[in-house]
C-alpha cells in the first residue's frame, strides 16, 4: 500500500456538527484517505468559536497547536495552549471553547466510524 500525502492546500473541508466560528479540514482518514482506523482533523477556531456542550459516542484526542481553548466536562475545566494535549474518553459530556482574542487551531484524532 502506497503511502497517503496530504498537502493541507488539499485538505477537504467538512462541517461538524455543533460547532461554530470553527473552519475543519480532514488531513487523513475519512474523505482524506490514507488511514483506516482513524482519522486526524485541523480545526481553526475564531475567538468565541467552540464546540458543544455534547456526549460524542467515540473517544477523542485533542492536541493545541496555536492559541488556547477551555476545556469543560462534568469533572471541571482546563484552559489548553500549545502542545497540550487531552483524550476525552467515549460519551464524556464536553464543551470547549476560544475564550481569547486570538484564534486558535487544534488536531483532531478520532476512531474511524467504520472500525469503533
Amino acid at each position: 500500500m502506497p503511502v497517503n500525502v496530504r498537502r493541507l492546500a488539499d485538505a477537504p473541508r467538512y462541517d461538524a456538527p455543533n460547532h461554530f466560528d470553527v473552519r475543519a479540514m480532514r488531513l487523513q482518514g475519512m474523505d482524506a484517505g490514507g488511514a483506516e482506523a482513524v482519522w486526524v482533523g485541523l480545526s481553526h477556531f475564531l475567538p468565541g468559536g467552540g464546540a458543544g456542550p455534547d456526549a460524542g459516542g467515540l473517544e477523542k484526542i485533542y492536541v493545541m497547536l496555536s492559541g488556547h481553548m477551555t476545556l469543560r466536562t462534568d469533572d471541571g475545566e482546563v484552559v489548553l495552549g500549545p502542545m497540550d494535549s487531552v483524550t476525552i474518553p467515549a460519551n464524556v459530556n464536553r464543551e470547549i471553547k476560544n475564550e481569547t482574542n486570538e484564534p486558535a487551531s487544534m488536531l483532531v484524532v478520532m476512531p474511524s466510524p467504520t472500525k469503533a
